[in-house]
């Protein structure tokens, strides 16, 4: 049994123009998170993987389609059972800062999960269990407790909250493009954190729509594209030999360090843009091209989207 299976998820939101017709965020995607595996869910910005997130941290409900953590659906997840998937499951975002109170030192985010999980500890203990959190993202206590948000850089803010998450003794952590505002050093750093998180047990699903940060972190690979899936599998498979037109187009465009820029070698590679409001609700199925590697079918553009 997975950590998290996500199973036929649909999200449909009403469009607030063309009359108000329904526009797919999700189409029935489905797949698995094991103890100890990053998936990455690689896709443009309004491909859906941000929406998926949400959904999986109970920020908000699928249309159709569940969710379950360890055997159960986490719709039905209320008052304590609803605590408790918290204490398991946790998600990191993009804007660190946006986290913190400014006006709070940034510790409090610790103090806000001890007053909800570690009311009871004594204090020696507490401090102790911080500090254990905080060596394990490689922080010194003495460098960021006690300091206001604008004090620390993002790299550290972004390893206090994932500090906080393994407060908690997490098992899946969401990270929602979480090393996109930060430099390119703090980024490896981060990377390499959640790597060695990952060793100890720790599921983690990976969001971003950098190909290269998914290639280096992650053991499978998704790739959304109008909220469908449409590859997916072994991540040295999906990047070595891929199936569909549209992995192998944003393949493409990713930039080499060893060749000069060449913008109409860039446009001609680019992937499609995505169009205003998918069409079509269903998505393609899949089928194994190859152990462990799906792809989906091909879908007819001039069906799939339209014209903005």
């Amino acid at each position: 049994m997975s950590t998290l299976q996500i199973d036929q998820v649909s999200k449909l939101f009403a469009a607030s123009s063309r009359g108000g017709e329904i526009t797919p965020a999700l189409r029935q995607v489905s797949f698995g998170i094991d103890r100890g595996e990053v998936v990455t869910l690689i896709g443009e910005s309004g491909s859906g993987k941000t929406t998926l997130g949400k959904i999986i941290l109970r920020l908000t409900l699928p249309t159709s389609g569940t969710v379950t953590f360890e055997g159960d659906d986490i719709s039905r997840f209320k008052g304590t059972r609803l605590r408790d998937y918290y204490r398991n499951v946790q998600g990191v975002f993009q804007d660190p800062f946006s986290s913190y109170n400014p006006i709070y030192r940034a510790d409090r985010v610790f103090e806000l999960i001890r007053g909800v999980y570690f009311a009871h500890l004594p204090h020696p203990a507490w401090q102790a269990k911080i500090e254990s959190a905080l060596q394990a993202v490689a922080l010194n206590p003495g460098d960021v407790l006690g300091k206001y948000p604008h004090q620390l850089s993002g790299g550290q803010q972004q390893r206090l909250l994932i500090a906080r998450a393994l407060l908690l003794h997490v098992k899946l952590l969401v990270a929602d493009e979480i090393i996109s505002m930060l430099d390119a050093s703090t980024r490896v750093d981060i990377l390499n954190l959640l790597i060695s998180l990952k060793r100890s047990g720790l599921a983690i699903l990976f969001i971003t729509h950098d190909l290269s940060l998914g290639n280096y972190v992650s053991d499978r690979t998704i790739i959304l594209r109008h909220g469908a899936i449409v590859e997916m599998g072994d991540t040295v498979k999906v990047f070595t030999h891929p199936r569909h037109s549209y992995t192998q187009s944003l393949l493409a465009a990713v930039p080499e360090l060893h060749k000069k820029w060449d913008p109409l070698g860039l446009e001609a590679a680019a992937p499609p843009r995505i169009a205003s409001a998918p069409v079509a609700l269903r998505a393609p199925a899949l089928t194994e091209c190859e152990p462990g590697h799906l792809v989906a079918e091909e879908e007819d553009e001039a069906v799939l989207t339209q014209a903005s």
